[in-house]
């Protein structure tokens, strides 16, 4: 009885289940984004640059076959995706993000003297660049 206590510990992990579904959502937004380069934006691009499947694209040396042009489809996917996940989630996110932060301005540890404008520190009593008094903060 005590290994299926233990196992039942080990999977209600907070870190097994977050694990878990991290993985499923991830599969399924990989779906998304590989459906909207492969239905959206690829046509897209092809429409304005003309060929939009490169795997015919071959040559062959002494009966070796090289197809760069599967190479070319699979290196622009690639960055297609690359570029999709950037400009579409990255960039909107970090925008949230920073316009949900409202951190308070740090406490000053310096001050301008009055005199020559220089930076002092709030408990100096005399500038130490044009040694006038100033007064206490």
């Amino acid at each position: 009885m005590k290994i299926l206590n233990d196992f039942r510990q080990f999977l209600l992990r907070v870190n097994v289940v977050d694990l878990a579904v991290a993985v499923v959502i991830g599969a399924a937004f990989g779906a998304v984004i590989t459906a909207m380069v492969e239905d959206l934006l690829t046509p897209l691009i092809a429409a304005i640059g003309g060929q939009q499947d490169f795997s015919a694209l071959d040559f062959t040396i002494n009966d070796s076959t090289f197809r760069y042009g599967d190479f070319i489809n699979k290196a622009f996917t690639f960055i297609t995706i690359a570029a999709a996940v950037f400009f579409f989630v990255v960039v909107p996110i970090n925008t949230l993000i920073a316009r949900s932060r409202r951190e308070p301005p740090a406490d000053p540890t310096t001050r301008k003297c009055p005199e020559c404008l220089s930076e002092i520190p709030l408990d100096a009593r005399r500038c130490a660049f044009c040694t006038s008094q100033v007064g206490a903060a």
